[in-house]
């Protein structure tokens, strides 16, 4: 079977993607708007970009009811800063719960009963749940339309991570310990640690 984008909905798309594109790391984003109220949403669409400078990305995408913005890509452009709380098992259930869209100016924390800390070199609350935060500062961000279906790219420059201690090893994440959750097609979910392989990579370099 081959399929052409052009000759399907946004929502057919969207669900080839999540469908192919997986298992997916969760960002779980902590922003805060003009008057200071906190956000907090995950996404799936994250990753890494480059380790110098440290950078990170996740894709928003607008709202499939009105084409809206999302409160945190709204509240990035305006205050530049935002939190990547990095998801454990032992929190995914207040996660999805924050995954509802809420009205503006409602606070994620308070409706999953998440504990926030200050960030350190942003001033975005952090889920004191969560092991590992990484506090970023806005370093790019591109739109791609304004309609259902389409996104934008937040780049972000990574300024601090904070890691627990127990999680800290010869300079690596213990990833046993952080038990990680990645998202797959639509309501389910995948623990990393449930089925995990070893595979080395040759040292033999090939000249070309």
């Amino acid at each position: 079977m081959q399929i052409e984008p052009r000759d399907i909905s946004w929502q057919d798309a969207y669900k080839l993607l999540v469908g192919s594109v997986l298992p997916r790391p969760i960002a779980f984003v902590s922003t805060v708007d003009e008057e200071g109220r906190a956000n907090l949403a995950p996404f799936s669409f994250f990753t890494c970009i480059s380790a110098n400078p440290m950078l990170i990305c996740f894709a928003p995408m607008v709202r499939g009811s009105d084409g809206a913005k999302k409160d945190t890509l709204r509240n990035i452009e305006k205050t530049k800063e935002f939190i990547i709380n990095i998801v454990s098992d032992d929190i995914i259930s207040q996660v999805n719960e924050c995954a509802t869209e809420y009205s503006p100016g409602v606070d994620e924390f308070t409706i999953a009963g998440l504990g926030k800390e200050a960030g350190q070199k942003v001033k975005i609350p952090r889920v004191q749940e969560c092991k590992i935060h990484l506090e970023c500062k806005l370093h790019e961000l591109h739109h791609y339309g304004s309609h259902p279906g389409s996104g934008s790219l937040v780049v972000g420059r990574v300024v601090l991570v904070s890691v627990a201690d127990n999680l800290y090893e010869d300079g690596k994440i213990n990833t046993s310990k952080l038990k990680p959750v990645g998202r797959l097609a639509g309501h389910a979910y995948t623990r990393a640690n449930s089925d995990t392989f070893i595979l080395t990579r040759s040292n033999i370099s090939k000249e070309k």
